[in-house]
C-alpha cells in the first residue's frame, strides 16, 4: 500500500503523538509498505525546535525507510489559547504545498491525525479527489480540550466550531481514537459506528520489560537503597494538573524515604519548579534518550500520573502503556466513572486511583504504597501481565494493517464501479 501519514507530530519526538506516528510509520515501512510522512520539524514537549532542523524552511529526508517531508512551522515561547491556534494554523498553511505534491505519488490512503484538526479539511478533500481512502485519528479531542480546559472561551463560538468539526469527521472514511471512552464520544458527535474503528497506543514489550536489578539512575541520583521514588515522566503542560504533584511532595516532605523524581519538559515546568522550590524530597530531569527508556520507567517504585477533572476522557495518557510495561505501581487521579479509572483499577489492576487536585488524598495513598513493597509489586506484576496482553505493538498494528487494506478495498471498488447510465 501506499500510506500518506499527515501531522504536526513525528519522530524524532519522544512523548505523546509524535512517537506513535514515528512507530506507526516505521512498522509500515518495514512490513513492505511504502510510506511518506507530511509533518513539521521536532519541537514538542520542549515548544523549540530540535537542532538540526529549520522552522522556516521545507526539508524531506528519509528516516527509517519513510520518506518524511518537514515544513514551515512557529512555535510560540508560551503556548496559550490564540497563540496555540496560530501555531496550528502556520502548519496547516505551510502543509499544504507538500500536500498537493503527492498527487502524482497517488497515495492509497490519506491518514491525518488530530490535532490539528485545522488539517482535516484539506486532507479529506485530496482523499477524496484522489480516489484515496481518508481516515482521520483522535488522539486528544482538541476541540472539546480547548474549551473545557478554558484554552478557548464563547458559547457561540464553541457551537460553531462544534458543527465545523461534527461534519468534518463525518467526511471521512475511517474515523479511530485511543480509548472506549473516546470512541464512544465519536459516535456522540455523529460518526456512523461501522465507520468507527478502536486504535489504542500500544507499548513495545520487548523493550520495556520490568528490571530485576536497581536502575542505574539510582545511583546517579544519590538515592538510597530503601528509597522509595515516585516518578513522573513525559510532557508538563496544561493537561496533566502537574501542579498537585508539588503539593503531595510538600505534604510529604517529612517522609525522607519518598523521594519525587520529575522528569520532562513542556510549557508547565517553569511553574511547577517554582512550586517546588526549596523541597529537597524533589529532583527535576529533563526527557532521558530513548536509548535508556527502560532503565528510566524501572526507577519508579511508583508511577505517578495526574490528571485534571475537567480532562476527563478527553484523552487518554499515553504515558500509561510504558507504565504498565515496566512493572511498576500506578497512582493516578481520575474520577470513578472515567475510563482511566476503569484502566487502572480494574481492567489492569495496576495502581491505585484516587480523586484530581485532591493533594491530601494522594499523598496518603503515596505514604500507604511506599509502606507496601509486597502490594507495589503486585500491582506491578498485574500491569504487565495487562500490558503483555493487551498493549503489544505487533498486535495492534497488524490489526490496524488490517483495516487499512480493508479501506484499501472499499476505495479500490468504489473507483471501479460503472458509471450510471
Amino acid at each position: 500500500m501506499k500510506i500518506l501519514i499527515y501531522g504536526i507530530n513525528f519522530a524524532p519526538e519522544l512523548t505523546g503523538i509524535g512517537k506513535y506516528s514515528g512507530e506507526m510509520a516505521q512498522w509500515l515501512a518495514k512490513a513492505g509498505h511504502e510510506v511518506r510522512v507530511i509533518t513539521a520539524p521536532p519541537y514538542y514537549p520542549a515548544w523549540k525546535v530540535g537542532a538540526g532542523h529549520s522552522a522556516l524552511h521545507y526539508r524531506s529526508e528519509t528516516w527509517e525507510g519513510v520518506r518524511v517531508i518537514r515544513t514551515p512551522l512557529w512555535v510560540p515561547r508560551k503556548p496559550g489559547g490564540v497563540k496555540r491556534l496560530l501555531h496550528l494554523a502556520s502548519f496547516a498553511l505551510s502543509s499544504l504545498p507538500a500536500l498537493l505534491a503527492q498527487w502524482r505519488w497517488k497515495p492509497e490512503v490519506v491518514w491525518v491525525v488530530e490535532p490539528p484538526l485545522m488539517c482535516a479539511p484539506a486532507a479529506a478533500a485530496f482523499a477524496a479527489l484522489r480516489g484515496a481512502g481518508s481516515w482521520l485519528h483522535i488522539q486528544d479531542y482538541e476541540v472539546d480540550a480547548a474549551f473545557d480546559l478554558g484554552l478557548i472561551k464563547g458559547r457561540a463560538l464553541r457551537r460553531c466550531v462544534e458543527w465545523a468539526e461534527r461534519a468534518l469527521m463525518r467526511r471521512f472514511d475511517r474515523v479511530s481514537t485511543i480509548s472506549g471512552r473516546m470512541v464512544d464520544r465519536a459516535l456522540s458527535k455523529g460518526v456512523p459506528p461501522r465507520r468507527l474503528v478502536h486504535f489504542p497506543n500500544w507499548v513495545d514489550i520487548s523493550g520495556i520489560t520490568p528490571l530485576t536489578r536497581p536502575s542505574t539512575y539510582r545511583a546517579e541520583l544519590g538515592l538510597r537503597p530503601d528509597d522509595v521514588v515516585a516518578l513522573y515522566s513525559g510532557n508538563m503542560g496544561n493537561k496533566q494538573g502537574l501542579e498537585v504533584l508539588a503539593d503531595v511532595a510538600r505534604l510529604l516532605k517529612d517522609e525522607p524515604r519518598i523521594q519525587f523524581v520529575l522528569g520532562g519538559s513542556g510549557s508547565g515546568r517553569a511553574d511547577l519548579q517554582a512550586r517546588c522550590a526549596g523541597l529537597t524530597n524533589v529532583r527535576f530531569l529533563d526527557l532521558q534518550p530513548m536509548e535508556r527508556l527502560n532503565d528510566w520507567l524501572g526507577l519508579a517504585d511508583v508511577h505517578l500520573l495526574p490528571q485534571r477533572a475537567d480532562a476527563a476522557d478527553l484523552v487518554m495518557p499515553s504515558k500509561l502503556t510504558g507504565m504498565l510495561a515496566s512493572g511498576r505501581a500506578v497512582l493516578a487521579t481520575a474520577q470513578p466513572e472515567t475510563e482511566l479509572c476503569g484502566v487502572v483499577d480494574s481492567d489492569a489492576a495496576c495502581g491505585v486511583v484516587v480523586p484530581p487536585e485532591n493533594p491530601v488524598a494522594m499523598a496518603h495513598a503515596l505514604r500507604a504504597l511506599a509502606a507496601d513493597p509486597e502490594r507495589r509489586a503486585a500491582l506491578g506484576a498485574s500491569g504487565r501481565r495487562y500490558a503483555e496482553a493487551e498493549l503489544g505493538r505487533d498486535v495492534i498494528l497488524r490489526r490496524f494493517e488490517a483495516r487499512l487494506q480493508e479501506l484499501v478495498r472499499e476505495s479500490t471498488a468504489l473507483q471501479d464501479r460503472p458509471a450510471p447510465q
